[in-house]
């Protein structure tokens, strides 16, 4: 046997669900159907508390349209965060074969790759389907693939949770002094920004957030929008509620693929794969979107919280010390550099239509002053 056919050989077995050659670790046989055929089984591991509205929610579905759309041939199995592993150790899981696929958010492996902050969204950044754009038509997918590759995995676009809110904070912020040793949980470089304006930012997962806002081990946090922070129960702590969600102008999911098992799989089980996940952007957004705006609705009405604005100073602040972050952080290595060029050029080319197409527009559907 060549070692081209050999490497074959293995990579189907992955994806079957047999022993996970490449990890060194042992992933289950294939159930049977019930004409006898092998059923393949993957594993899905999720940064997500189960079915939490959101992201939580999206994971599930992409997990039960790929059983559908594949007639049963390929069955995916969800495991929440915890339950397999950690909810940040989803990207490890899959790089090693100790799970097929995976469902999270790019931010958290910044500490891994950098770079990777962009895929998810940065500071004053592109809205969700400039995003997409920028992924679909501007080179994003190529540069992300390029990032992630030397880890086995193949990463895509899968859900999106729309604009994100600043966050939920124990304390009003009135100027940048009200910024000094705030304690708040803030992933990616909206994190960065927040410590050189004198925050302490706090890495934690989500299913551990709102005990820290509770408890006083944090301050301030931010997760997603009004959806999955009031599932969350962050207005049982604090009803001061702000906007906007400057660090994160977008909510990109993301599915983490184990490129021996994806290539492992049948060229039309593939196509499925890939098609739920892209399927899933439009669909989880329209959803947020939606249901993001009753809970909004509620969160003031039923739940006493006060949604306030970041003041023009503190704004101004946010985004020169995002630009000198956005800088130094190009500056890092090749790839780095690369990956904000191609995003910085997305968002030259999209914002004057984005300016003169929805910027203008909501001004005159308000009556008000563009």
């Amino acid at each position: 046997m060549t070692e081209q056919a050999n490497t074959r050989t293995l990579s189907r077995r992955s994806a079957l669900g047999l022993a996970g050659a490449a990890a060194g670790s042992v992933l289950a046989a294939p159930a049977l159907a019930a004409d006898g055929a092998a059923t393949i089984e993957w594993k899905m591991v999720t940064s997500w508390p189960k079915n939490l509205p959101g992201p939580g929610v999206t994971a599930q579905r992409i997990c039960d349209r790929i059983t559908l759309m594949s007639g049963g041939r390929l069955r995916v199995r969800l495991y929440a965060a915890g339950e397999l592993v950690p909810a940040l150790g989803v990207f490890d899981a899959v790089s090693s074969n100790t799970a097929h696929m995976g469902h999270t958010a790019s931010f958290f492996w910044q500490g891994k790759l950098p770079a990777a902050v962009f895929f998810t969204a940065i500071p004053f950044g592109l809205l969700p389907l400039e995003h997409i754009t920028w992924i679909e038509q501007g080179g994003g997918q190529a540069l992300w693939d390029e990032l992630y590759a030397p880890f086995n995995i193949k990463p895509v676009m899968a859900g999106n949770t729309g604009v994100q809110m600043g966050g939920w904070f124990k304390r009003d912020i009135n100027s940048l002094a009200d910024l000094k040793g705030l304690k708040i949980r803030m992933p990616g470089l909206g994190g960065e920004v927040m410590r050189r304006l004198g925050a302490t930012p706090v890495s934690l997962p989500p299913g551990e957030l709102f005990q820290a806002l509770q408890s006083g081990v944090i301050d301030a946090t931010e997760f997603l929008g009004p959806w999955s922070d009031r599932a969350m129960g962050f207005q049982k702590v604090t009803k001061n509620y702000y906007a906007p969600g400057f660090h994160e102008p977008n909510g990109t999911g993301e599915a983490l693929l184990s490129k021996t098992a994806l290539e492992g799989l049948p060229e039309d089980l593939q196509a499925i794969v890939l098609e739920a996940c892209k399927a899933e952007n439009g669909r989880a957004l329209a959803e947020s979107e939606w249901e993001n705006a009753a809970n909004l609705q509620a969160l003031q009405e039923q739940d006493g919280v006060t949604v306030t604005f970041y003041p023009d100073d503190v704004l101004d602040a946010l985004r020169t010390t995002s630009a000198e972050v956005l800088d130094e952080f190009a500056a890092r290595d090749a790839l780095s550099g690369k990956i904000y060029e191609s995003y910085k050029a997305a968002l030259a080319q999209l914002a004057p239509w984005s300016n003169v197409s929805i910027r203008r527009f909501l001004s005159a559907r308000d009556g008000e002053e563009a």
